[in-house]
């Protein structure tokens, strides 16, 4: 006879590894903040920056932050150790995007 599934503990193991997932998604975007010197701009210019980001439908213009992504991640003049920078390469897709604050704060 098959032991019967325990769904409740399934949920819970569910909910525990969403929750996981949330805190390195949230680590890895506050760790990608730093490393782009965002961290300098007051928290109103940087909320302010990534809504105008966000916003943004033009596809040339999020290509671009895209490409200017790419090229920070290449790039080795990071403020971070070797780890972090593996880190925020496997970061969301918006890392390119968060990238651009100061070049997109005048274009917004």
């Amino acid at each position: 006879m098959r032991k019967p599934r325990d769904f409740d503990a399934e949920l819970k193991a569910l909910e525990d590894k969403a929750r996981e997932l949330k805190t390195r998604k949230v680590q890895q975007l506050g760790e990608l903040v730093i490393a782009t010197g965002a961290d300098q701009l007051s928290t109103d210019e940087l909320a302010g920056a990534l809504v105008a980001i966000a916003e943004t439908k033009e596809a040339a213009k999020r290509e671009a932050w895209a490409k200017r992504g790419v090229m920070f991640f290449e790039s080795g003049s990071r403020r971070t150790d070797p780890a972090s920078k593996r880190n925020l390469r496997g970061a969301p897709a918006q890392s390119g995007s968060q990238q651009s604050p100061p070049s997109g704060t005048g274009s917004a």
